[in-house]
């Protein structure tokens, strides 16, 4: 099913202004709602809930933490991916992404150490892997203290662990709370909040930039996703390579898996992964704010000019110079993006890897809200929890 559109691409204007029930019927009514009310909710979550969220936070925090672990799984594993290298950065303590689905077979092997805080990152809460690995570190690693941040007050990680001293709980609006498959707004939500492990910052300057992504490069991004592409690699450093993770899973997921996807570091890409750019398709570049690591992701991107390898170029940042992109490539040119908090940039990244997913999807003649249908589902199915776990 394609959308109806007097062009050949769809506008944001010309989907948002279609009634619900036509929104519905293409199946895009949660996801593009849930993508848009995302400037709105990150002031709610930086907000008024951000000063309650504190009160929790310097609870679990009295006692300074050794060290830090953010688990999840599929997206919110890739949360703590982004979060990691910024909390270590601005804590000064370790800090490391461990999928949950790792704790369950490989406890040992994996948790470092014998203490510290492991974070909890879900959106529902209710996937096997979730409860089951707070459930393995409490039994088998007694001096771990635990964080959850979750968009649902009724999943079982927000209720299972009421009357356990060693569990706090952070349970976010619940808009955030995402009904598509696809996790959008509750992603960067879920990051937001982490990041205030570090410190507490409005996020209004984030959400005036993404409502400028919204007004001014999404056309743009539909129009590259028009092309007729199948593969798309994401590149980003540090903490912007979870968020090129989560980019290139969410093109992954809303393609139906049409689109053939790849996230790597810029430095990291030279090593194998370029062979990729063979099969032409989008490279979608996140540039860093730090001027030492912009000059090696710059250059790697004037390589791939000198080798004519890649189709069309996404890149992302502030204050972009014209051969970065390319001759063919777009510039999301965002003034002011880095004065934001390191995080802050990453919900910026993120929310343009999400809307290229989402125009790609829609592209394609898939619905964005149940991708996948009869593959994917939006809580991942009981499975059996072997005991173990030790290795």
């Amino acid at each position: 099913m394609t959308v109806p559109s007097n062009e050949s691409v769809p506008t944001l204007a010309g989907l948002r202004g279609m009634p619900d029930a036509r929104q519905l019927e293409l199946g895009y009514v949660d996801t593009l709602r849930e993508i848009l009310q995302q400037p709105a909710t990150w002031r709610t979550t930086a907000g008024s809930q951000g000063a309650a969220f504190r009160a929790i936070l310097d609870r679990v925090t009295a006692v300074r933490p050794a060290q830090l672990a953010l688990t999840g799984s599929g997206s919110s594993v890739y949360v703590g991916e982004a979060l990691a290298p910024v909390l270590q950065a601005e804590l000064g303590i370790p800090a490391r992404a461990i999928p949950a689905g790792d704790l369950l077979t490989h406890r040992a092997g994996v948790l470092p150490g014998p203490d510290g805080l492991l974070v909890s990152i879900a959106r529902s809460g209710d996937s096997p892997e979730s409860v089951g690995a707070v459930d393995a570190v409490l039994a088998h690693a007694p001096g771990w203290r635990h964080l959850v941040i979750t968009c649902n007050g009724n999943g079982r990680l927000a209720t299972r662990y009421v009357d356990e001293p060693r569990v706090a709980v952070i349970v976010l609006d619940p808009r955030t709370n995402d009904r598509s498959l696809v996790m959008t707004s509750s992603f960067t939500n879920m990051l937001l909040a982490g990041s205030a492990l570090a410190a507490t910052r409005p996020a209004d300057g984030a959400a005036a930039l993404v409502e400028r992504v919204f007004d001014v490069y999404a056309d743009a991004l539909a129009a590259v996703a028009a092309g007729e592409r199948d593969t798309a690699v994401y590149l980003g450093s540090a903490g912007a390579y979870g968020a090129a993770r989560e980019s290139a899973l969410k093109m992954l997921e809303m393609s139906g898996g049409d689109t053939v996807t790849l996230a790597e570091s810029f430095l990291g890409f030279r090593h194998g992964p370029m062979a990729w750019l063979n099969r032409g398709g989008v490279l979608v570049a996140f540039l860093s704010g730090d001027a030492s690591v912009r000059a090696y992701e710059a250059d790697l991107l004037r390589e791939l000019n000198g080798k004519a390898l890649g189709g069309t170029r996404i890149v992302v940042g502030q204050d972009i110079e014209p051969e970065l992109a390319g001759p063919r490539g777009l510039a999301v040119d965002l003034p002011g993006l880095y004065a934001l908090p390191p995080a802050q940039q990453l919900l910026v990244h993120t929310v343009v890897g999400q809307l290229f997913a989402f125009f790609r999807c829609l592209q394609l003649g898939h619905r964005p809200d149940a991708p996948s249908e009869g593959v994917l589902t939006r809580v991942v199915g009981e499975f059996t929890l072997h005991e173990g776990g030790a290795a």
